[in-house]
């Protein structure tokens, strides 16, 4: 009986316990017992809700502990905990009972929220003081915390309070998850007969989330093999095969794959032209990857045998698919074809296996009807009057009225080898004596209109009389757009000059004629063509010697063939002809100067042109040379000079352009290219000058 009546006093009391909850939400505050700081009230409990912004942990300590002690806290006691987890729970006093109390010890949410409760029982024997606690919301560090995590960020994480986020390295892109870092490879295309694919990063480890798609694309035809190389390493499974990552191969409806592991897959012949390589990566693991070559073949042609007096380049084992032969000739044959002659001819196998064309033949060439000899004639030394490569005839004057004059010298074989045409020079070069025989400096003094109005050029040898040159060194210097050639008396041309300082040598002249083209434009220096009888001919020798005119060829220069130019490139137009020759007066270069240059596709060299402002116009007499990144070209004082050229078949140097014009950038800036005129468009004209009545006077009649 007395212990129901124990029992049923114990259950009224917990029905007198005073219960509440208090919701906090700020971001610090303070937590008391209830009554604190006197004793609280028995039969009490007080739960405090305290809930911060999510990225934010709670910490809490005890300014003050003063509580009923018992075992495992039994009685009274303060219970700090999270929805699912008890973290402390104290009771006791700071003074005597320390191993309960929470003393210096500070309480850490592993989230936003914390729960504090405060409970006291039915009695208390002594005067209990309480708790003063305070909270405060503190920043979590996603970035430490999160490294062992599977929700760490990909490559590199940012903290900051209340948060984080992630970001990933150069090259690659976020992953919609935010945390993973992924590239964008797809829609690569590889349309060459031979190359290399790998995985990103390759050998590094690939990145994860990342869905790549890799095609070679070649012509109908051309079938691509595919051969893995090195390390092979692609996530994957014991018991399921390439759940995780994965490459797959595809060839029209033939697909390989999918592979992953270690292992790599044997040679795949695919039999076609267009293959897609996809290679998939979860968002997880640290693997290496892959890498792969590719090759493509064709059908074979069969190997066909060089026409005689001829050769095939290139000369290899086999050929297949989309390979091309060049067939040449010998020195003095052409390649025949279809009854039209040419230098070279280009067959290319076929997807079937058979050649584009059969090998044309060579034939030996001819060089025609020779030209007459006025007051002489042509003879052959053999009977049947052969006029093909090697055959020999001879010119012999009528007698006894009249002689062959210099009948040994010939014209474009300087007494030293010119240098080869195959190496470069970076910017000009000094010139050796001797090494441009032809080369003439035209000194222009013009006090008719301007006191002391003096300018220079350049210009060929192209006999004992005759020097040819550009228009516009020859044009008076008006102002206006007349075109009025200087007069003979004003013009002094210098042959065999090679060092301006040192006169001992040299052959100077004055002038019988200055004819300038009738078509001649100042504004666009179309026609810019000259030439100049000389008042006495001139002795020919080692350092004196013509240079010879080129064939009449309409469709023009090859491109990027190389030519040699040459000049003083003079700069100080007030100085005398006695200055320069007896160098008194310094000039860009007092030593004759050279500079190979190669010609430019002459569509490129009017782009180059129309692109600038300006009236600058290039026309069909016209052509340029130099090159795109500059520092190689011709500039003031060197117009008029010859750009010449090696005749493979002659064996003779022939002046195929003249130093024309330029942009108004600086001489050999980037993709100023020099404008030359061409000579080829203009020899009917500079032979009739030469022929006619006023220019002929070369011929010695013995009486």
């Amino acid at each position: 009986m007395r212990w129901f009546l124990l029992c049923h006093a114990l259950c009224l009391a917990l029905l007198r316990v005073s219960t509440h909850t208090v919701e906090l939400n700020d971001m610090f505050g303070q937590i008391q017992s209830p009554g604190y700081p006197d004793s609280y009230p028995s039969d009490s409990e007080v739960t405090w809700n305290i809930t911060v912004p999510e990225g934010f942990r709670i910490k809490l300590y005890f300014m003050h502990f003063n509580l009923e002690s018992s075992y495992l806290c039994e009685y009274d006691y303060v219970k700090v905990e999270t929805e699912d987890q008890v973290l402390a729970t104290f009771c006791g006093r700071e003074t005597t009972d320390t191993e309960q109390t929470p003393g210096q010890e500070v309480v850490l949410s592993p989230g936003s929220f914390m729960s504090v409760t405060f409970r006291s029982d039915f009695s208390n024997e002594e005067r209990f003081t309480g708790f003063d606690a305070h909270y405060m919301a503190v920043d979590v560090d996603e970035c430490k915390e999160r490294e062992d995590e599977e929700l760490s960020c990909d490559h590199h994480c940012h903290n900051y309070i209340g948060g984080y986020y992630c970001s990933c390295r150069f090259g690659y892109i976020l992953h919609t998850d935010n945390r993973t870092c992924r590239v964008e490879c797809s829609d690569n295309i590889f349309t060459q007969r031979t190359g290399m694919i790998t995985s990103p990063d390759y050998p590094n480890p690939y990145p994860k989330s990342s869905e790549c798609s890799y095609t070679i694309e070649l012509e109908e035809g051309f079938m691509v093999s595919l051969q893995f190389e090195d390390i092979f390493d692609i996530e994957d499974h014991p018991e399921v095969p390439c759940p995780y990552d994965y490459i797959k191969i595809k060839a029209g409806p033939k697909v390989w794959g999918p592979f992953c592991g270690e292992k790599a897959p044997e040679t795949i012949s695919t039999q076609s032209h267009s293959v897609q390589i996809l290679f998939r990566s979860d968002n997880s693991g640290e693997n290496r990857g892959w890498r792969l070559s590719y090759r493509a073949a064709g059908n074979e042609c069969p190997k066909l045998q060089p026409p005689v007096h001829g050769k095939t380049e290139p000369s290899q084992a086999t050929y297949s698919f989309k390979d091309q032969l060049l067939i040449s000739c010998d020195t003095g044959y052409k390649v025949l074809k279809d009854n039209v002659m040419m230098d070279t001819f280009q067959i290319e196998c076929l997807k079937d296996g058979t050649w584009s064309n059969k090998i044309p033949t060579c034939k030996i060439v001819d060089c025609g009807v020779p030209a007459g000899l006025k007051h002489g004639l042509v003879t052959f030394p053999t009977r049947n009057n052969l006029t093909t490569y090697k055959s020999e005839i001879r010119y012999s004057c009528q007698q006894p009225y009249y002689k062959m004059h210099h009948n040994t010298t010939v014209c474009g074989q300087p007494s030293r080898p010119l240098p080869s045409l195959v190496k470069r020079i970076i910017g000009g070069r000094n010139a050796e004596v001797g090494l441009f025989p032809w080369q003439a400096l035209i000194v222009v003094e013009d006090t008719s209109r301007v006191p002391n109005d003096k300018w220079f050029g350049s210009g060929a040898l192209l006999s004992e009389s005759w020097i040819l040159t550009a228009a516009h060194v020859l044009r008076s210097q008006r102002r206006d757009n007349t075109v009025i050639p200087v007069s003979k008396e004003h013009v002094t041309v210098y042959l065999g000059l090679h060092d301006v300082r040192d006169k001992s040598g040299a052959v100077n002249s004055s002038a019988a004629r200055v004819v300038l083209h009738p078509d001649f434009n100042i504004q666009n220096y179309n026609h810019d063509i000259a030439l100049v009888q000389l008042q006495r001919p001139v002795p020919l020798g080692a350092q004196v010697m013509p240079i010879c005119l080129p064939r009449p060829e309409p469709e023009g220069l090859a491109p990027h063939m190389l030519g040699l130019v040459a000049g003083w490139g003079i700069s100080n137009p007030n100085v005398t002809v006695d200055e320069i020759i007896s160098s008194g007066t310094r000039t860009l270069s007092d030593v004759l100067q050279y500079v190979k240059l190669p010609v430019v596709p002459h569509a490129e060299c009017k782009a180059s042109y129309e692109s600038r402002s300006g009236n600058y116009s290039v026309t069909e007499n016209m052509f340029c040379a130099g090159y795109y990144e500059g520092g190689k070209d011709t500039c003031l004082g060197d117009s008029g000079g010859a750009f010449v050229i090696f005749d493979e078949l002659s064996q003779h140097w022939v002046a195929q352009g003249l130093v024309s014009w330029g942009g108004p950038e600086e001489c050999g800036s980037k993709q100023v290219y020099g404008v030359y005129t061409k000579v080829s468009n203009y020899v009917d004209w500079v032979w009739e000058e030469m022929n006619s009545p006023e220019g002929v006077g070369e011929l010695q009649v013995e009486r």
